[in-house]
């Protein structure tokens, strides 16, 4: 049976608690799962030690069992030094995408239309100038 060691949402509206699971990898998330491995509490602040709480010997266990840990979890487990998460690298993220490009690319070209027509009459009026 292939598992996953993921969230899973409780808590009320806009007041976010998850359970940190082993799950079968085909039940919902917030469906059945296997065991509760630790905790996280997103409204407690970042450095509280309330914040995460793991159940290292269990989570070693299953990690041994071949359970995958999501990408939010594999974070937990990087900080508490269970496991090491290679850094991401995505250099396209802040590229602007294809309609953003067209319209930075119309703007310019307007801009550089309306500094030429702008330039045209100062040219006309300093050649009268320099004809007088």
């Amino acid at each position: 049976m292939a598992t996953k060691i993921r969230l899973a949402r409780g808590g009320s509206k806009k007041r976010p608690y998850y359970r940190i699971v082993i799950a079968d990898i085909r039940s919902p998330r917030d469906g059945r799962f296997i065991e509760k491995v630790g905790s996280y509490d997103p409204m407690q602040p970042k450095d509280s030690e309330e914040r995460v709480k793991l159940d290292v010997e269990r989570i070693q266990y299953w990690l041994g069992n071949g359970a995958q840990p999501t990408d939010r979890v594999m974070r937990f487990l990087d900080a508490a030094g269970l496991l090491k998460r290679a850094p991401r690298n995505n250099p396209k993220k802040a590229e602007p995408g294809a309609k953003a490009k067209e319209r930075l690319e119309a703007k310019r070209l307007a801009e550089e239309e309306a500094a030429a027509a702008a330039a045209a009459p100062a040219e006309e009026a300093s050649e009268e100038a320099a004809a007088e």
